[in-house]
């Protein structure tokens, strides 16, 4: 997929959408359970062009294993005043084989909640899509560092 213009958005390239979404610390899981939709957040990494997340036995896990689910981050840039979404669509799987497991264990993924989370899952993508637009209103940092200026001097 390459970068193209849709309206005020900008469709980001698979790379430009992985880097956005390796530098987020949180994102959001949607998964289906009981035949509705549910969402959780998760810390995750992306690896590889994956995205591994730590969880716990419950219904996060239950849900995921094995069934086809979205991942979603998004952010928002000060600097230009843009906002960015990216979504991840795969079929998700624990981490269960010994050396991928030990791999598993060396990837920087901290959740916030202090449970123990000892199952890692991965998110292997059938498709990952990002869009980036302008926020209208939203404050543009410019060069000079002061909000709304766009590095341009008042005279």
């Amino acid at each position: 997929m390459s970068t193209s213009e849709i309206g005020s958005a900008t469709r980001l390239s698979t790379s430009q959408a992985l880097a956005l979404a390796r530098d987020s610390v949180v994102g959001r899981l949607a998964v289906v359970v009981e035949d509705h939709p549910d969402i959780f957040p998760v810390n995750h990494v992306v690896d590889h062009g994956t995205i591994v997340f730590r969880t716990a036995e419950g219904t996060k896990l239950a849900s995921a294993i094995g069934r086809l689910v979205a991942f979603e981050v998004d952010g928002y840039d000060v600097a230009s005043g843009s906002a960015w979404s990216v979504v991840v669509k795969g079929r998700a799987h624990e981490i269960l084989e010994m050396g991928d497991v030990l791999d598993a264990l060396s990837l920087p993924v901290f959740p916030w909640h202090d449970a123990p989370k000892p199952r890692y899952v991965r998110i292997e993508p059938d498709s990952i899509s990002g869009m980036r637009f302008a926020v209208p209103g939203g404050t543009v940092t410019g060069s000079s560092g002061e909000p709304g200026t766009s590095g341009r001097t008042r005279s």
